[in-house]
């Protein structure tokens, strides 16, 4: 079971992984992460503020407390100078413990002023960088972008080149559907030319005038070849009498009457 949970895993992170290499803009990403160098440069700022404004308050208490030891040293002078040893030795007490504070806060200022030093030396490294990768982000920039359009211009002369490839198939077949058509008709009217197709009646598209003028031609065809053979007849021997068939201008023979 802890096997296939782990291959489930690794496919879904796979397919996620995937997902978003897919739909991921370099260009976006680069903006991105130089937006958070940019606040990590103001978080190194702000903390340089800070430790800027503590030493400096640190500064002015150890300033204040110095003041108010030499306030302390000329009145211990006063109280001296008045006969007044009991005041004189309060005010340097004090004055001593004026002393001690400011020696206690020495260490801290000179910590703060490390840190200070550190955190402005830091934002100076920092702030090249972010320089730096601003340069570099919009060169990478520019480059992805030129990439895209030259592949978007490359993708698109391979669509038109598959388009004209389509064409080209088009004029193809229209090209063979013509010369088909061409052939036939040439062959229809080889066909017409020699007899085969004409019609028993009259052929197709013929009107009724034209059938009747047809036939008027193809009886006087007829006499004229009639009339020809008349004429050859009478100008040889008298025709044969065929037997059962009376010649022209004569009677039957008494048998055949007869008969009847």
């Amino acid at each position: 079971m802890s096997g296939i949970m782990q291959r489930v895993s690794l496919i879904f992170r796979s397919k996620a992984n995937k997902a978003l290499d897919k739909a991921e803009d370099p260009r976006e990403t680069l903006d991105y992460s130089y937006t958070k160098m940019q606040e990590q440069l103001q978080r190194v700022r702000r903390g340089l503020a800070d430790v800027a404004t503590s030493r400096k308050r640190l500064e002015l208490q150890m300033q204040q407390l110095d003041q108010q030891s030499t306030k302390l040293q000329g009145q211990a002078q006063q109280a001296l100078g008045a006969g007044r040893e009991d005041l004189a030795r309060e005010a340097l007490t004090r004055k001593a413990a004026l002393q001690q504070q400011i020696a206690d806060l020495q260490p801290q200022q000179a910590q703060l002023q490390a840190e200070e030093e550190k955190l402005a030396n830091a934002s100076q490294r920092l702030q090249a960088k972010v320089e730096a990768f601003r340069t570099k982000k919009e060169t990478l920039k520019a480059t992805y972008t030129a990439a895209e359009a030259q592949t978007k211009i490359n993708e698109a002369f391979s669509g038109i080149s598959e388009e004209m490839g389509d064409v080209g198939m088009t004029i193809q077949r229209a090209e063979d559907k013509t010369a088909q058509m061409q052939a036939r008709a040439s062959a229809v009217d080889e066909l017409i030319a020699s007899g085969v197709l004409d019609d028993q009646v009259g052929g197709p598209g013929k009107d009724d005038i034209s059938l009747e003028l047809e036939k008027l031609s193809a009886g006087t065809s007829v006499d004229a070849e009639l009339a020809a053979m008349k004429a050859q007849l009478g100008a040889g021997s008298a025709p044969a009498q065929i037997e059962g068939v009376p010649v022209e201008g004569q009677q039957a023979p008494a048998a055949q009457e007869d008969k009847a």
